[in-house]
């Protein structure tokens, strides 16, 4: 062969690896022998932002509605579940919020090898839950609807949008999951005042209430079922990758996560009874979930953005770190003034865990391909603390009758999660200096 054909075969070899991204841009992608092609995130483009706007509406939906169980808690408190301890009634939200982590171990995978599809009948199921509570007036009927039924969908909508997310984003990665994310912040804004205004402001009644919440998430969720696709070909290795878990820094971000989960629950379960303990209308302290939700908004984007500068496990452990922070101040935030201060400050702070978690643990492969596993399974076992903290503040409530054991067990747990997270860096290939 000549040295022009050997060249023209070097080029021809070249544009057969070559693809064109979103943005009409040529990647050139490197692969092994026998393995398949996988292009490049195009990082933007109409695809790309069409996947994070119909992931904003998840979000809004599943855990904005999630994060407003404060004031769902403190109305059974005094309506239907109102024999009830408030332990007993933190079961019901804890109960969602754990399954709706857990059961990534599932869904993470499922969309790794299946692709996008398992959010539609999710999405269907997640409209039927929230109309079927609407129906509901005893503990096991709220415990069954809202605890079981609802996290357990709650859990097959949420992180199959953040895995695709994940197929589209690399240097941008953090920031568009940030803004998903804050999709949460949005709908925990929207709730919280849509719940407290048609009860308190309207003859409405508890079912008409729930009944609108559902209306409104119903066209929302089928935009997110024709907006999110997945870009890259489905991974037919195994269901579970049992081998990260010999990957000392997944298992350290596993760890952290767990304290975090333990202690950052805290203020959106009680800080609505915590505001009405001290004397604040009770319609009022509905709005400090609102005005948390509202806060984590800026503290989901703005540390998304510079994770992606900063490194993403450095912006996930000082997020568990300020958290634990503001959490240990709760039970010095007696008036109305001082906890709107408050809310804004925990929103902020623990806003930056929650699209951080999902972050960091895409750190943790370099093939986008499993980035829903990889997320799945660290967050069903971390999502174990999430089962276990909120009934255990109530008890504390229950128990001692005030709030400072609890903010201090759980802002101890926020600092050790957050700390571990830093701690993580050191089993990275850059190490604790590194910009992961």
């Amino acid at each position: 062969m000549s040295e022009a054909d050997a060249w023209l075969a070097g080029v021809e070899a070249l544009v057969e690896e070559a693809t064109i991204d979103d943005d009409g841009s040529l990647s050139v992608v490197d692969s092994p022998p026998g393995q398949e092609v996988v292009r490049a995130a195009p990082d933007g483009g109409l695809r790309a932002w069409l996947v994070a706007a119909g992931s904003f509406c998840i979000w809004f939906s599943g855990l904005g509605f999630a994060n407003s169980f404060g004031v769902f808690q403190e109305y059974f408190m005094t309506h239907q579940l109102r024999g009830k301890s408030p332990d007993d009634v933190a079961w019901i939200g804890s109960l969602s919020a754990f399954l709706q982590l857990a059961i990534a171990v599932i869904s993470g995978p499922l969309f790794d090898r299946h692709g996008a599809w398992i959010i539609r009948p999710a999405a269907i199921l997640f409209v039927f839950a929230v109309m079927m509570l609407s129906l509901c007036s005893g503990y096991w009927q709220f415990m069954l609807t809202q605890g079981v039924l609802m996290g357990t969908v709650m859990g097959f909508l949420m992180f199959p949008c953040i895995a695709s997310l994940s197929q589209y984003f690399d240097k941008k990665r953090a920031a568009a999951m940030g803004i998903a994310v804050s999709g949460s912040s949005v709908g925990g804004i929207v709730f919280p005042i849509a719940f407290s205004k048609l009860l308190n402001e309207s003859s409405l009644g508890f079912g008409w209430t729930v009944r609108v919440m559902g209306f409104v998430m119903l066209p929302l969720l089928i935009f997110s079922c024709v907006a999110i696709t997945s870009r890259l070909p489905p991974r037919t290795s195994t269901f579970f990758i049992g081998s990260a878990f010999k990957e000392v820094n997944f298992v350290l971000i596993i760890v952290s996560l767990f304290f975090m989960f333990l202690g950052m629950w805290t203020p959106l379960f009680f800080i609505p009874t915590y505001a009405v303990s001290r004397g604040v209308d009770a319609a009022i302290a509905s709005y400090l979930l609102a005005i948390i939700n509202g806060a984590s908004t800026f503290g989901r984007i703005i540390p998304g953005i510079l994770a992606d500068k900063y490194g993403k496990l450095n912006m996930f452990g000082l997020g568990g770190i300020m958290t634990g922070v503001v959490i240990l101040c709760m039970n010095k935030a007696e008036t109305t003034a001082a906890l709107v201060v408050y809310s804004i400050a925990f929103g902020f702070s623990s806003g930056t865990i929650v699209s951080g978690a999902s972050a960091a643990f895409s750190v943790c492969t370099n093939d986008p391909r499993d980035v829903g596993t990889y997320m799945g399974m660290g967050m069903a076992v971390a999502s174990l603390a999430v089962l276990i903290g909120p009934p255990v503040n109530g008890a504390f409530v229950a128990r001692y009758g005030g709030f400072l054991e609890m903010s201090v067990f759980s802002g101890v747990m926020c600092l050790v999660g957050g700390f571990t997270a830093i701690a993580s860096k050191a089993a990275t290939p850059e190490g604790l200096l590194g910009n992961r």
